[in-house]
């Protein structure tokens, strides 16, 4: 059993703010200080030159020990009956330390499409491995800035249910026991369950930029697929699974982002420039202050889209959008930032702040852009507005 079992989180008073519980401030705890004893700086650099690039004994230990990787899955299905409140707080810690193993293709797309999908024999087993931390997972499903796109699949079913075709990009796909995989059949599109190790299926490891999170080119000849989630429920499943994925990424880059300020900060109190503190010069107070506030921002937003998904209180889709777009820009300019107030031992190999620079990087790739994201959330906002609210902009003409 986890030693640390979160609960809904309370809101302390009628003008809404918010309050972590006495569970979830131990749950924070502990996961910081697993992280901090499993993955140190130099343990990370091992990791991410190794194959694979995680350690499945650590990872099976963030899913029996701590009971982390499950905690927003049902009791009933081996999870620890948590909310995902309590799984973005795990998750930021994470993101802090830059943990290397499959969070993304496991924690924040694979279990949360089980968690959504019927219950059933093929789903219930996975599910329960999965949050165990004995098997893990890679999402093979096409996504338009992190929205599902039908038109996009191009892997078939064939009559005896084999699976045909490619999936570009996939991440943790390289070194994952299980693909999701969404492919087409005569009823339309369906979730599958694939066996990574099963004949017709092969994996070509990508070079990345972020070499802590690996990607690969799942290509599928006559694969034998077990049904996860049919054609009738397939597209709400996986819509779901990205929403509570973009959610969870904006936890995993605050959480890097608040390590990579926290660096900053205690950096420019101990360097010295002219005989001072370099935080005592404006520019870099200034500077500081600036990713502060673009942290916060962040953090409010995050937090905001995982109630809404939590407890319906607004709209999953609108404010999952709204939390990857501020995230992202700011675990962006955050990285960007701590590199200039590091000055050139910033830009070294010898220095951990590359590695979160890249992190930033393909984050803010994976699920869309923070401008794409933008985007959505005007289309979200501004397409179903009755004509008399449109709000009104100035155009310069009159």
């Amino acid at each position: 059993m986890p030693v640390c079992r979160g609960r809904r989180s309370r809101v302390a008073d009628k003008q809404g703010e918010f309050a972590f519980t006495d569970e979830q401030t131990q749950l924070r705890t502990a996961v910081r200080k697993f992280c901090a004893e499993n993955f140190g700086e130099q343990t990370v650099r091992t990791l991410m030159e190794s194959e694979p690039r995680f350690d499945p004994k650590v990872w099976a230990r963030l899913g029996t020990e701590l009971g982390v990787l499950g905690l927003a899955v049902p009791e009933a299905d081996g999870g620890a009956g948590g909310t995902l409140v309590d799984q973005a707080i795990a998750v930021e810690e994470l993101g802090a330390w830059l943990a290397c193993g499959p969070v993304f293709g496991t924690v924040l797309l694979g279990i949360p499409a089980l968690v959504a999908a019927s219950a059933g024999p093929v789903r219930d087993e996975l599910l329960g491995a999965l949050a165990e931390g004995t098997r893990t997972a890679a999402f093979a499903v096409p996504d338009q800035a992190g929205v599902f796109d039908p038109a996009a699949v191009n892997v078939t079913v064939a009559e005896d249910g084999t699976l045909t075709g490619t999936v570009e990009r996939v991440v943790d796909g390289g070194a994952a026991d299980v693909l999701l995989v969404a492919a087409t059949g005569p009823e339309g599109v369906a979730l599958y369950a694939v066996e990574a190790a099963s004949p017709g299926v092969q994996r070509t490891p990508l070079v990345t930029l972020d070499l802590t999170r690996p990607q690969a080119t799942i290509a599928l000849t006559a694969a034998p697929a077990q049904v996860v989630a049919a054609s009738d429920e397939a597209d709400r499943v996986i819509a779901h699974a990205f929403q509570v994925a973009s959610a969870l990424l904006a936890a995993e880059q605050v959480g890097a982002a608040q390590h990579l300020l926290d660096l900053s900060v205690e950096y420019a109190k101990s360097r010295l420039q002219f005989g001072r503190q370099i935080g005592s010069f404006q520019a870099v107070k200034h500077r500081l202050a600036d990713c502060l506030v673009d942290l916060e921002h962040a953090r409010s937003a995050m937090y905001h889209a995982v109630w809404a998904l939590t407890d319906g209180t607004d709209d999953p889709a609108l404010a999952a959008s709204i939390a990857q777009a501020t995230a992202s820009a700011a675990f962006a300019k955050i990285a960007a930032d701590t590199i200039q107030v590091h000055g050139g031992i910033g830009f070294t190999w010898e220095h951990q702040a590359h590695l979160y620079f890249k992190r930033a990087t393909t984050d803010a790739a994976l699920l869309g852009s923070a401008e794409a994201h933008r985007s959505r959330v005007a289309e979200l906002v501004l397409d179903d507005i009755p004509a008399e609210r449109v709000p009104w902009v100035a155009t310069g003409v009159n």
